[in-house]
C-alpha cells in the first residue's frame, strides 16, 4: 500500500502589509525526530518533529521584530492526524526548521510542551530540562524513566547559563574538572560545549563547595546525576525551557534628539522601551561590533576551559599584537583579548578552532536564531566591509547577550565580577571600550573602519525617576563617537531623569 503524503499546516508571519528588504522572519517550529540528519555537530542541520496540534502561541515568537509584526494563517488543505507545523516567509515561501542551539521560541511554554509531547509520541530518547519549574526528566523511546528536581541553577548571564533551546549531549565525564571554577563536577553530562548537568560540585581537595559558589550548570543531587549519567548516551537531545522574565512596566515617552549620526538607537534594555532612534532598519558596516557575535558563538559553541595552540594569523594585524610569541593560550583568555583590546588576531584564532568558514557560518546561524534578519557576517573580526547589520538587529544581539551571556559585557569592562575572571594569560590589557567622562558605563564594544566609520554599543546605568535603569546606546557611522554617545546619554538624563 502506498504511503499517504502528509499535508502541512503553515503559519505565515509577515511585517504589517508592507514588503521590506531582507529575508522574512523564519521562526522554526517543525520536527520529525526519526529523521535526524547524522552530520557533524556544527553543521546546518535540524530535527523535525510531527507536532500533533495547532500551536496557538507560535505567532508570539516573532516578538523579535520589535512589535512591528502582524500574523496570518494559511488554512489546511485537508485534515490530517499528524500535521507538520512550519513557519513560512510570505515573500520567499522558504521554510525554516528548528536548528540545534538556543531557540527563543522554546521560551514560550506552549511551544515547549508541544515539542516535548511530539518527542514522546514519536518515541524519542531525550532529556527535558524545565529551568523555570526546576525539574529534569529523562525519556527513553518516549517513556519517562527518571524525574529529578534541579537543586542548583547557573547564575543568570554567566557562561554556564542555559538559554531555552534544543541541544545534544556531546561529552560524558564522570568527574569533570573546571580550571576556571577550580571545582570538580561529578557525573557531568555536557552539551553545547560549556553547558553541563552534574552532581554536587567539590573543591579539588574533595570537600563540597559552599553556598557562595556561583559556578556550574544544572545541578542535581549526586545520586540523581549518577543515575542519569549511566543511562544517557552521546547525541541524546536536550530540550530546555527557561521562561522569559516578567514584563517590565517602566514607561518612557520617546522624543528624538537633534544629533548628526546616520543611525542610532537608545533603549531601556530591561523593558525594550525605545528612548530615541534614527534609521532603525538601515543596513551598514559594523566594524568590530562583529566581535560580540564572535564572542557569543565562542561562548556557546567552544569549550572556554580548553587551552589551544596558537598560530598567529599573518593576514590580520592588531593594534597591540600579543600572540606572535605564544605557543598556546586558554580560550577564555582569547575571549578577554578579543573583547578588551579588540584583537583581530584573537578573533581569527578563535574562529580557527571550528575551521574559519564553519565558524562564520555559525555566526550567521546564530544571528537568525536570535532574530537578526538583516545581518550578514563575513569574517570574525569585523575588518571586512561585508559585516553588515542594522541598529535594530544589533539591539537584538545586545538584548540576547545581556539576558543570557552577561559575562561577555562584564568582560568588556575588564573588571572582575562574580562571573568574570580577570588575568589569565594576559595581564594589563588596555581597554579600548571605555568612553571617557560618559555616565554609568557598565560594558560595551566599539569599532572603527574606513567603511563603517566609528561604531559603538554601550550600556549605561542611569538614574531615571528614582530608579536605576540600564540603557543601551547604539551608533553606526559616527565621525565623533565619544561626543555622540555623550550627547545621547545626556539627552536621556535630561529628558527622563529626576
Amino acid at each position: 500500500m502506498l504511503d499517504k503524503p502528509k499535508d502541512t499546516l503553515q503559519l505565515i508571519v509577515h511585517e504589517s502589509d508592507i514588503p521590506r528588504d531582507g529575508k522574512g522572519t523564519l521562526i522554526p517550529a517543525s520536527f520529525v525526530p526519526k529523521a535526524v540528519m547524522v552530520q557533524p555537530k556544527r553543521s546546518t542541520r535540524a530535527l523535525q518533529v510531527a507536532v500533533r496540534s495547532v500551536l496557538t502561541a507560535a505567532a508570539l515568537f516573532v516578538f523579535l521584530l520589535a512589535g512591528t509584526v502582524g500574523y496570518g494563517v494559511l488554512s489546511q488543505v485537508e485534515q490530517v492526524a499528524s500535521p507538520i507545523v512550519t513557519i513560512v516567509d510570505p515573500y520567499t515561501l522558504s521554510v525554516t526548521e528548528l536548528d540545534y542551539g538556543p531557540q527563543v521560541a522554546l521560551a514560550q511554554y506552549n511551544f515547549f510542551t508541544e515539542t516535548r509531547d511530539a518527542f514522546v509520541e514519536d518515541s524519542v530518547t531525550f532529556i527535558e530540562v524545565d529551568i523555570t519549574r526546576k525539574q529534569l526528566r529523562f525519556f527513553v523511546e518516549g517513556v519517562l524513566v527518571e524525574s529529578a528536581p534541579i537543586v542548583g541553577l547557573p547564575e543568570r548571564g554567566s557562561w554556564w547559563d542555559i538559554p531555552s533551546g534544543l541541544y545534544e549531549v556531546d561529552t560524558l565525564d564522570k568527574n569533570f574538572f573546571s580550571n576556571l571554577a577550580q571545582a570538580q563536577f561529578p557525573w557531568a553530562i555536557r552539551f553545547e560545549e560549556n553547558l553541563v548537568i552534574h552532581g554536587q560540585p567539590r573543591q579539588p581537595d574533595g570537600t563540597f563547595v559552599g553556598d557562595t559558589f556561583s559556578g556550574g550548570g544544572i545541578e542535581l543531587a549526586t545520586e540523581d546525576a549518577q543515575t542519569l549519567f549511566n543511562q544517557v548516551s552521546l547525541g541524546v537531545p536536550v530540550l530546555v525551557h527557561a521562561a522569559q522574565d516578567a514584563e517590565d512596566t517602566f514607561v518612557y515617552e520617546p522624543p528624538v534628539p537633534d544629533i548628526d549620526v546616520p543611525q542610532y538607537f537608545v533603549a531601556d534594555i530591561s523593558n525594550g522601551a525605545v528612548l530615541a532612534s534614527n534609521d532603525l532598519h538601515g543596513k551598514a558596516p559594523i566594524a568590530s561590533l562583529t566581535k560580540l557575535m564572535t564572542a557569543l558563538v565562542a561562548a556557546e559553541e567552544l569549550q572556554l576551559d580548553d587551552r589551544v595552540f596558537v598560530t598567529s594569523p599573518s593576514f590580520v594585524t592588531s593594534l597591540i599584537p600579543r600572540l606572535s610569541n605564544r605557543s598556546s593560550v586558554s580560550m577564555y583568555s582569547l575571549l578577554q583579548l578579543l573583547l578588551v583590546e579588540s584583537s583581530n588576531e584573537a578573533a581569527e584564532v578563535i574562529a580557527s578552532q571550528m575551521e574559519r568558514d564553519e565558524f562564520i557560518a555559525a555566526m550567521n546561524t546564530k544571528a537568525r536564531q536570535i532574530g537578526m534578519l538583516n545581518t550578514t557576517f563575513t569574517d570574525p573580526s569585523g575588518l571586512d566591509a561585508g559585516n553588515i547589520s542594522t541598529a535594530g538587529d544589533l539591539y537584538r544581539l545586545t538584548e540576547y547577550i545581556y539576558t543570557n551571556r552577561q559575562f561577555i559585557f562584564d568582560m568588556t569592562r575588564n573588571k572582575t565580577t562574580s562571573g568574570v575572571y580577570i588575568g589569565g594569560d594576559f595581564a594589563g590589557l588596555v581597554n579600548f571600550n571605555e568612553i571617557e567622562d560618559v555616565t554609568g558605563f557598565v560594558g560595551g564594544k566599539v569599532g572603527e573602519t574606513t567603511a563603517a566609520g566609528q561604531t559603538s554599543i554601550s550600556l549605561h546605568e542611569l538614574e531615571i525617576a528614582g530608579s536605576t535603569r540600564t540603557v543601551v546606546v547604539i551608533i553606526l557611522g559616527s565621525q565623533s563617537r565619544t561626543a555622540d554617545v555623550q550627547t545621547l546619554v545626556n539627552f536621556v538624563e535630561e529628558r527622563f531623569g529626576d
